[in-house]
């Protein structure tokens, strides 16, 4: 840490991994302008969200694996080029599809440095300084989580083709301190093959569950069964191909272990609800309330900020007492939020309705999050053995971003948002409010589950002896709960 080299790896990949964090707050403050300025609909802007989400999810843990075998440096390097290059298209979009496209390769961008961000570190500092290191990244990483909202609304406010060129620089800026002062790094243990078919068949199957569960709400056409049909197989395929292969992306027997299974259900919902909340408040701000895109893209920092400030403290309590009473109450608080949240509506434009019904809800929020990302990332990781600890982080990690991919296809459709509705106050309104129940009804169930099917807490672990190498504190990571549970090396 206390070397040159060493801060500048650090700059390195704390700029990856916010470049990837701040695109993915940003846009969404950015969303009623796009879609006002291309004439696009309410599904071409879902798919302006989940074209990133589903190229990401879909690919991040072969992004992990590729870094391992061909080099991290060399790969987080073309995923920081890739991302800039699919920023550029984003920013030159002269349609719906076009940007939507540029958000599919901005995902496959994201896949290939946000998992390489990470390991840069755990490569190349020393055991001794790697935890320090390590909660530098979470910290000035998670700044990125609080700015994006701020930084988007002043972006959109100017022109929202802005949120996508100001990345072009900032990539420029990291791939050159990445060649110049990050050494390379190869994971000796990675031999064989690249689950390529599994990658594939992961792709296929999202894509097309997505894309029927998207297009379902204008109507059961072919083209829409057809893509669910492929999409299921797919997935079914995926599942056989993991069973089957030396080298799965995902291996099926970390699920034997209930603690697993339960924490990565608890995701799904937890994310899920999130998905969506994040998704519609910037636009009900705007579109019902009166808000400007930056006032908007402000009015959830509550969240972030109680995130960084309590995240630590609840995973510190959590070492002790056990995850699962923080992972019953923390939903449902954050369900609280959600339902706070059906007050905000045409009367929250002024600073009266902005510290009554938007303040409480998003503040109620943050501190359910606070109080259940970090003990429920740490569980993930602790129900796996040493040999499965990357891999049950990517697991976690891409579950909580297919959840919100998912949610973000099949909720507004449910409450009958679709077409024009983001530029009718009534109409925009009363989906809002339908999905804000649901997302709480999955909260108050991932509550339940952990209440039911979480194992106690175990016997506390000895302390290390002195001479043991310092390992990295999981449920303490502030950053993971940011945006999604993130890629952790095993020490």
């Amino acid at each position: 840490m206390g070397q040159a080299g060493g801060r500048w790896v650090l700059t390195a990949a704390i700029g990856g991994s916010g470049l990837a964090m701040l695109d993915a707050t940003v846009v969404n403050v950015a969303l009623d302008r796009m879609g006002r300025d291309l004439g696009a609909d309410f599904a071409a802007l879902q798919w302006i969200v989940n074209g990133y989400s589903l190229s990401l999810a879909a690919l991040i843990l072969l992004g992990g694996a590729l870094g391992d075998r061909f080099g991290r440096r060399r790969v987080f390097v073309i995923g920081v080029v890739w991302f800039a290059a699919a920023s550029a298209l984003c920013g030159l979009a002269p349609d719906a599809p076009l940007l939507i496209a540029g958000r599919v390769l901005q995902g496959i961008g994201g896949a290939l440095l946000t998992p390489g961000s990470l390991a840069l570190i755990a490569a190349s500092f020393c055991p001794e300084d790697r935890s320090r290191a390590i909660g530098a990244w979470s910290g000035l990483g998670g700044l990125a989580g609080a700015v994006g909202p701020f930084v988007g609304g002043a972006l959109v406010a100017w022109d929202w083709r802005a949120v996508f060129w100001v990345n072009v620089p900032v990539a420029a800026a990291i791939v050159v301190i990445a060649l110049r002062h990050v050494p390379e790094s190869h994971d000796p243990d990675a031999t064989g093959g690249i689950d390529v078919p599994g990658a594939v068949l992961g792709v296929l199957g999202l894509g097309g569950v997505t894309y029927a569960l998207t297009e379902a709400g204008s109507g059961l056409r072919p083209s829409v069964l057809v893509s669910g049909v492929v999409g299921v197989l797919a997935l079914a395929g995926f599942l056989v191909v993991e069973a089957r292969s030396p080298h799965p992306l995902v291996p099926l027997s970390m699920f034997r272990n209930r603690s697993f299974s339960v924490s990565n259900a608890a995701t799904l919902l937890i994310y899920g609800a999130l998905g969506v909340f994040f998704f519609l408040l910037v636009l009900q701000l705007q579109t019902v309330s009166g808000f400007s895109p930056t006032v908007a893209g402000t009015a959830m920092l509550p969240v972030t900020a109680l995130m960084l400030l309590l995240s630590a403290r609840a995973g510190g309590l959590a070492d002790r007492f056990g995850a699962r009473p923080f992972m019953t109450i923390g939903p449902l608080l954050a369900a609280g939020g959600f339902l706070l949240a059906t007050r905000i509506g045409p009367g929250s434009g002024d600073l009266t309705g902005y510290l009554t019904e938007v303040l409480p809800a998003t503040v109620l929020l943050g501190l359910g999050l606070a109080a259940t990302v970090a003990p429920l990332t740490a569980t993930v990781l602790a129900s796996a053995d040493a040999h499965h600890a990357g891999a049950a982080s990517g697991v976690n990690n891409a579950v909580a971003r297919s959840a919100g991919l998912l949610a973000v296809a099949v909720i507004p459709g449910l409450v009958g948002l679709m077409g024009a509705d983001y530029t009718d106050p009534v109409a925009f309104d009363a989906g809002f409010t339908g999905a804000m129940l649901i997302g709480a009804g999955l909260l108050v169930a991932a509550s339940l589950m952990a209440l039911l099917l979480t194992r106690p807490a175990p016997a506390p672990e000895p302390t290390p002896t002195p001479t043991a190498a310092p390992k990295l504190r999981l449920a303490e990571c502030a950053h993971c709960g940011v945006a999604a549970p993130q890629l952790h090396p095993r020490e």
